[in-house]
């Protein structure tokens, strides 16, 4: 049996997961969370991780019941993200590899949102939409890579949502994308949104732009609800990522969808994208949050099937990689 046990920190979110042959042992995680109207900046998220990750280390040693000895490999997440909190996780991990005399392994982000996605939900070969507060990308694998068809060119959905939970002073607690999910179920008029497609990209900033002015004019004169922003906002950026990942499922000849990354535990989201693949004949996979949002976990998954196939990081090479490309990674466990 092989043990890995993983640590996540690329934004502000920190996990610590431990993983056996399939099976989630722990999984406990920490949020940073700023007051209503302002984001997270990089120091200030990393003086977070740095303050708890000890904290969440145990937990998780305590809860998988677990002692050091007993892992079998160190993963960390070495990209993309933030830099500070990227660079406080390796660290850490750096430290405890050195210390239990196990090698070390690091992990692309996105990867690990893919291998836990497809752990969960027993997906075969889904066509993925990752969607988080950092990446917006549709991705199938081919040819021991995992391919990006269509990304956003601009900022991710996820930071769209997030920025404008600022815009009108949404709270950050949990987080504002699952607040704006809760406030766009009671709206009822939809504004008309830019919406942008660019062939298998997608464009956001535009659309944030553009509600950004529109919700203190249309907010001051009563024209509509912060609800109804929601509602509206949620709606056209849910029908961009639904239209170019039929159009990519469509490529590929894909008759599964798989959704991850922190945005795809949005239950709206959820529900579009099943209409879309009722009409193909297809099937949907999703998670919820314990597994959606970043977690530990999920590093751990990703580096117990990199370990398994023969990889291993090392010291001089731990290095973290802010823009870490999905498709940079040659995908050896699979066939």
């Amino acid at each position: 049996m092989t043990v890995v046990i993983g640590f996540e920190g690329s934004a502000n979110k920190i996990g610590v997961g431990i993983i056996r042959d399939g099976e989630v042992l722990s999984n406990p995680r920490r949020t940073y969370i700023t007051p209503p109207g302002q984001g997270f900046l990089p120091g200030e998220t990393a003086k977070h991780h740095r303050g708890v990750i000890l904290t969440v280390l145990q937990e998780a040693l305590d809860e998988a019941g677990l002692k050091p000895a007993d892992v079998d490999c160190v993963a960390y997440t070495k990209g993309p993200g933030m830099g500070a909190p990227l660079v406080t996780v390796a660290v850490v991990a750096r430290t405890v590899a050195q210390l239990w005399g196990k090698p070390l392994l690091g992990v692309n982000h996105c990867i690990g949102h893919i291998e836990m996605g497809r752990l969960i939900t027993n997906a075969h070969n889904p066509t993925v939409l990752y969607v988080s507060g950092g990446n917006t990308q549709v991705i199938a694998y081919s040819e021991r890579r995992y391919r990006i068809f269509g990304e956003t060119i601009d900022i991710a959905v996820g930071n769209c949502l997030d920025r404008f939970a600022r815009v009108i002073k949404i709270s950050n607690d949990p987080s504002p994308g699952y607040n704006i999910e809760q406030m766009a179920k009671k709206g009822t008029k939809y504004i008309e949104l830019p919406y942008t497609v660019k062939g298998m990209d997608v464009s956001f900033s535009g659309i944030l732009s553009y509600i950004e002015d529109a919700a203190h004019k249309m907010l001051s004169t009563g024209q509509c609800t912060p609800e109804d922003l929601c509602f509206s906002l949620q709606e056209t950026l849910f029908a961009m990522l639904v239209e170019i990942t039929e159009r990519a499922m469509a490529h590929c000849g894909s008759q599964e969808v798989m959704i991850v990354g922190g945005v795809g535990c949005n239950l709206r989201l959820q529900e579009m994208m099943a209409v879309m693949c009722k009409e193909r004949g297809a099937r949907i996979f999703a998670t919820d949050e314990r597994f959606c949002i970043d977690n530990g976990a999920m590093i751990a998954q990703a580096g117990w099937e990199m370990f398994r196939s023969g990889h291993v990081t090392e010291l001089s090479d731990s290095w973290i990689t802010q823009r870490y490309r999905t498709d940079e990674v040659e995908v050896t466990w699979r066939d």
